[in-house]
């Protein structure tokens, strides 16, 4: 695996592709995104997934063929195009930040919850064991909440963490797996530096500039949109506050962790204006720090293709709706 100075891990750029992500998803690939991507110069995708979409009826041990094949054709889809893929788990047995379902169990608290996740992630090791990680790596679980002593502790998540790593290593001992920060991707994990695991962060922050008016955060209560500008709690963010954000994660390279962005972007509502300025320095923040990006999302609301901005003059794509100004940007970081 190619490394970049000042962090293990290569610097992939890309985007996440939703086809497994939620309960509602129809899990189908499309091979036309995958060629895109390559064609415009990436080399990363990250496959967030629900794991109820491969799982029969309430047993959670009992996986669908059907569903698994798809995840197999993405994934050599992707090996074509020469694209690394990621494997995360966005919904978890026992823990997911999409609220679209409530987990029997807490996978922070409860052993079947753990022993559940473990099955899952030893069915992945086992299927692309040999694979090179320069092709697949593993992604554990998506944005763990922020730690407390009345719900997730530091420790609950790290007992977690290492018990699953350890038994994917019985499986396939060379996989990469990355492990998202705590507080939804935002601080990183230096208890877990010696067990040679990447780690990912945010590009999200401020969250009244990529999620204003996002329905789903209630992005109606953030201050209006303005880069620089300050927070509905009087904070001022501007490039400063970008680079001082990101410090721990240097900090972390420098340990010797890599580290990658899973996640980054703006929702449809942020003024295009507004949002490509605050953009570029958070890409320019991470290139600064030799870190990679994905793009929430490839196709939709945060995306190049589709993404249904109304202030964009959209350029048509095969009839997509492509923002062209959104891929130059990306394209230069």
């Amino acid at each position: 695996m190619t490394t970049t100075a000042g962090n293990r891990l290569p610097r992939w750029r890309g985007f996440n592709l939703l086809y497994f992500f939620s309960m509602r998803s129809d899990c189908t690939p499309q091979a036309d995104d995958i060629r895109w991507i390559a064609d415009w110069g990436f080399d990363f995708v990250r496959l967030p997934m629900c794991y109820r979409l491969w799982t029969e009826g309430d047993d959670v041990t009992r996986p669908r063929e059907d569903v698994l094949a798809r995840i197999d054709q993405t994934v050599e889809l992707c090996r074509e195009q020469r694209i690394h893929v990621c494997l995360n788990f966005h919904r978890a047995p026992g823990y997911s930040v999409n609220r679209e379902r409530d987990e029997p169990f807490d996978l922070w608290k409860d052993r079947a919850a753990l022993d559940a996740f473990i099955f899952h992630w030893q069915l992945f090791a086992n299927r692309y064991k040999g694979m090179a990680s320069d092709a697949l790596s593993f992604n554990l679980v998506n944005e763990p909440r922020r730690a407390s002593e009345t719900g997730m502790t530091r420790a609950d998540h790290e007992r977690v963490m290492r018990a699953t790593v350890a038994k994917i290593r019985e499986a396939d001992p060379d996989r990469l797996v990355i492990l998202d920060g705590l507080a939804w991707g935002r601080e990183p994990l230096p208890e877990l530096a010696d067990l040679n695991v990447a780690q990912s962060c945010r590009g999200y922050d401020p969250m009244h500039i990529s999620h204003y008016k996002a329905p789903w955060v209630k992005g109606d209560r953030f201050a209006p949109a303005a880069w620089p500008g300050r927070n509905k709690e009087g904070e001022l963010w501007d490039r400063a506050r970008l680079e001082g954000h990101y410090a721990p994660w240097a900090a972390l390279t420098e340990q010797g962790v890599g580290v990658h962005c899973g996640e980054c972007g703006g929702y449809n509502k942020t003024p295009h204006p507004v949002f490509l300025a605050w953009f570029a320095d958070v890409l320019e923040a991470l290139a600064a720090r030799r870190i990679g990006y994905a793009l929430w999302n490839f196709r939709g609301s945060f995306g190049i293709l589709d993404s249904e901005r109304e202030d964009v003059a959209y350029e048509d794509w095969h009839g997509h709706k492509l923002d062209r100004k959104l891929l130059d940007l990306l394209q230069r970081h």
